[in-house]
């Protein structure tokens, strides 16, 4: 038992001392090739077991026949070790370097392939990584522009709707200071109605600022969804007389909320008037609210007839008014994408969707904790 643990002390110390060596040598070449490594990995293998057994044949535990022998079988292991070595060095460097060659296309605005072929576990791994992050890259772009275009056109129809009034009350005021104008009191009250209609626009791009900057601070209480919707209501009401709509409130059941009771009538409010400004004389703009798994509902539903498919994705973007036979008299394209903005500081979400005579604008909100 004692010659045995001496052998094992002495073979461990040879083997130590090439171990040792070989850590400095992989220290000195860290920033060299995976190849390079993996060769001085598989040379310090077969150089701690020739050190070990030249450490027990110099302590006169082998004959010089069996140290032959030994170094004959080591050497024999050293040529396969480092040949295997090379080659999976080399294999690996080469599915690395295709992996690098297709991630370069993330700088062109491609996509992530994958190259064909078998890897490693982690090699594959990696690849995966990469294409998830190439979808992720592809949607960011994407969002970018579609951003970029509803930036542009709101630039397009501000310009368009700031530049009509100022003409008209420019146009005005020369005409009241000349003593031109025929009625002034008439002129008076148009003019105090376009500066009614500016000072909405520049609240809603105010209001929008506030979402895009994450700066929209609420005020959460606990209140009724059929409180709410009954005061909305009564404040679209005049609006919907004058354009001879009917407003229906069907369903709406008290269900309780945590929301921002000012923010979330600026919601309704909006959807309840974009309906019924697209709704016919005569027709009905109707508002429901229930409580489903995911949430509580609130929806808007009008008779405009539809939107066409291609445009739904685009409804609640920035500026977005569809087709110039669905614009509004008033307005800058803005009212929807409020109510996106102020519905998802809720934590809700906000879709639309066609309905056999109209379409259908849903809010939903998390329900309240009883």
């Amino acid at each position: 038992m004692r010659v045995t643990l001496l052998i094992a002390l002495y073979a461990f110390l040879g083997a130590g001392a090439a171990g040792l060596l070989g850590a400095g040598t992989l220290w000195m070449l860290r920033r060299r090739s995976l190849t390079t490594s993996l060769t001085v990995v598989a040379a310090v293998a077969v150089t701690a077991m020739l050190a070990g057994t030249l450490a027990v044949a110099q302590a006169m535990f082998l004959s010089a026949h069996d140290l032959s022998v030994v170094t004959t079988v080591v050497a024999m292991a050293a040529v396969v070790s480092l040949a295997a070595a090379l080659l999976l060095g080399r294999w690996v460097v080469a599915r690395s370097r295709e992996l690098a060659l297709a991630a370069r296309s993330f700088g062109d605005d491609g996509d992530f392939t994958a190259p064909p072929g078998a890897a490693t576990a982690e090699l594959a791994a990696l690849s995966r990584e990469l294409q998830t992050t190439s979808a992720k890259l592809a949607e960011s772009r994407q969002r970018e522009r579609a951003l970029e275009t509803s930036r542009r056109e709101l630039v397009a129809w501000i310009s368009h709707d700031l530049r009509t009034p100022l003409a008209g009350l420019r146009a005005m005021a020369e005409a009241l200071e000349d003593g031109v104008a025929a009625d002034p009191d008439r002129y008076l009250k148009q003019i105090r109605t376009e500066v009614e209609r500016l000072n909405d626009m520049v609240g809603d791009l105010f209001e929008l600022s506030r979402i895009h900057a994450g700066s929209l601070a609420l005020s959460l209480s606990r209140m009724s969804v059929y409180d709410l919707v009954g005061d909305a209501l009564a404040g679209v009401y005049p609006l919907a007389r004058e354009h001879g709509v009917r407003l229906v409130g069907e369903g709406v059941e008290p269900l309780p909320v945590e929301v921002d009771g000012k923010e979330m009538s600026r919601v309704l409010g909006n959807l309840l008037v974009n309906a019924i400004r697209r709704t016919p004389a005569d027709g009905t703009v109707m508002v429901a609210a229930e409580l489903l798994p995911d949430g509580v509902v609130l929806s808007v539903t009008d008779g405009c007839g539809g939107i066409p498919e291609e445009d739904l994705p685009r409804v609640f973007d920035t500026g977005w008014r569809g087709t110039h036979a669905r614009t509004p008299p008033a307005g800058a394209g803005l009212g929807l994408a409020i109510v996106r903005g102020i519905v998802e500081a809720h934590q809700g979400r906000a879709t639309v969707r066609n309905i056999p005579g109209g379409c259908r604008f849903e809010v939903v909100l998390p329900a309240a904790a009883s």
